[in-house]
């Protein structure tokens, strides 16, 4: 064999010791990757973008760039006609023909070798269908993240920069205004499109620094080569590969599902587990084994699986999964109401508190029709979301249970007019009642010529009068004045005994309102 070095150093350490250098495991095959990055006007795309085509030797293609491509490529053919007729005429090229012209882009051999870098694409729900349409779909996507503010800011120190090109650009703030307003309008639909469809997206800060945005994006890349990699070597081999950053959509997970459907078959095998993993649409726990899909529970059954995955599949694996009429289904509290007249099993207590509870009285307690589930077309209700959970992995361990005869009294509703005297009080107007004799426990008033009792008994009645919330404001405000002349009052008491607690005073010096006061204490008998 003819080995090549990319130094005299190299060639000089090869023939040292070659033996070493030729039994080292064979690099992976390279991969082209093909990535997207979106943002607003300012936020670096283009800079990353170009980052990626001078470090790595990917090709960088804005839109105007696969349009430029076709044009002066392939000056003749239908594709560039209509191209030309639309830029002639001073019109926008339509998304239609430009998803055309980057797909014919994307044959460019660096594409297919190295890989591509997408600047500033797609920017809206249309574009997306397009690519959709065209299967060019992005393995990583990057949102830079920056808002208006930050945009303006950056603008305006472009436009004090001297490395201006000789060109007008079209950086106004008007411009930049439109432009930012249309990609906020888009953006939320196609984020929301590509994490469900293919949960490719990944959104990166623009406000920190170039370098560190670009050693964010540099290390999602590289997860992303890797994990693919190791997709297609494993896959090569025979063997398990997880799944998670191949852009797979709902569609196809569904048609290639194994055996097990979204059950766990690690938890089935092992535990004899129903773990549904329906509930998260995520891959990052999905492996491909023999052209199927199958997903697990978390990680350490994904490693499980990877390690030895004929043993959790047919022929090997030790159970099977239930049929789907036997398989246990939750219900909504709307889909239980729709069931009527069929009633809950159990008499509507809870299957997995009364087993837990090892079968004891107190373990009987009534279910929430927000939690409940259907197996072998029999109702259950649960008491928690957690014993609803632990009934769907193990339906057969809990379904068939027979209550005692002894059975915890029904709660019914009573009347509250219809408790005894010390009940209605606790249950109706126990706060208001504390309240009001909190404050005559405060203020300790004495009405003038009456005893201390009655004085108090007054004095809760209204205060209960004036704080009332099913009475009228204004009967409630009535009641309140009532209460404050009442502690006015209460009050002469205390200012007459301390006022004539001297001897006797000449009427010019005594204090500015006792005698009113005085008037107003001996009316009051």
């Amino acid at each position: 064999y003819v080995y090549f070095f990319s130094s005299k150093e190299n060639k000089e350490t090869f023939m040292k010791n070659p033996i070493k250098y030729i039994r080292q495991p064979k690099p992976k095959p390279a991969v082209p990757v093909k990535i997207a990055i979106v943002g607003p006007p300012k936020s670096g795309k283009t800079t990353v973008a170009k980052k990626f085509a001078s470090v790595y030797g990917l090709l960088r293609l804005s839109m105007g760039d696969a349009i430029r491509l076709v044009l002066d490529n392939q000056p003749e053919s239908e594709l560039a006609l209509m191209l030309k007729w639309h830029l002639h005429k001073g019109l926008t090229v339509p998304d239609e023909l430009a998803i055309q012209a980057l797909d014919v882009a994307l044959m460019n051999h660096v594409c297919n070798t190295t890989g591509v870098v997408i600047d500033g694409y797609p920017v809206t729900r249309k574009q997306v269908n397009l690519l959709e349409s065209a299967r060019i779909i992005p393995a990583k996507i990057f949102e830079l993240e920056m808002d208006a503010k930050e945009v303006f800011r950056r603008a305006l120190l472009d436009n004090e920069s001297t490395n201006r090109p000789p060109y007008p650009e079209h950086d106004s703030s008007q411009i930049l205004a439109i432009k930012n307003s249309c990609y906020k309008q888009h953006i939320d639909a196609i984020r929301t499109y590509y994490k469900k469809e293919h949960q490719n997206w990944c959104v990166i800060d623009a406000f920190r620094s170039k370098w560190w945005i670009w050693n964010k994006v540099l290390q999602e890349v590289q997860v992303v080569v890797k994990e693919i990699q190791i997709y297609l070597e494993r896959i090569r081999q025979g063997k398990a590969a997880g799944i998670a950053d191949l852009c797979i959509t709902p569609e196809e997970l569904q048609y290639r599902l194994g055996e097990f459907g979204q059950y766990c078959p690690v938890s089935l095998a092992e535990k004899g587990e129903l773990v549904d993993c329906s509930v998260t649409s995520s891959l990052q726990f999905a492996a491909e084994f023999r052209g199927h899909y199958y997903k697990m529970a978390s990680q350490e059954e994904l490693d499980k699986f990877l390690s030895r995955p004929e043993v959790y599949v047919p022929p090997l694996a030790p159970y099977p999964l239930p049929l789907p009429d036997m398989l246990p289904k939750k219900l909504t509290a709307a889909e239980v109401k729709a069931l009527f007249p069929t009633s809950a099993e159990m008499l509507g207590y809870c299957p997995v508190t009364y087993l837990d509870g090892k079968q004891r009285y107190e373990a009987l307690v009534p279910g929430n029709i927000e939690y409940a589930a259907k197996y072998q077309d029999k109702l259950y209700i649960f008491e928690s979301e957690e014993k609803l959970l632990k009934f769907m992995r193990l339906p057969k361990k809990y379904w068939n249970l027979k209550l005692p005869r002894k059975l915890p009294p029904k709660k019914e509703p009573i009347l509250l007019t219809a408790l005894p005297l010390a009940g209605y009080l606790e249950q109706a107007i126990a706060t208001s009642l504390i309240k009001a004799l909190n404050e005559v426990g405060c203020l300790k008033p004495k009405f003038p010529f009456l005893s201390v009792k009655k004085t108090a008994l007054l004095f809760v009645a209204c205060h209960l009068k004036g704080h009332n919330a099913r009475s009228s404001a204004a009967v409630r405000q009535a009641y309140q004045r009532k209460l404050g002349r009442f502690v006015e009052h209460c009050q002469l008491l205390p200012y007459l005994g301390a006022a004539m607690a001297g001897p006797y005073q000449e009427p010019r010096h005594r204090p500015l309102g006792f005698d009113t006061r005085l008037r107003a204490f001996l009316s009051l008998k």
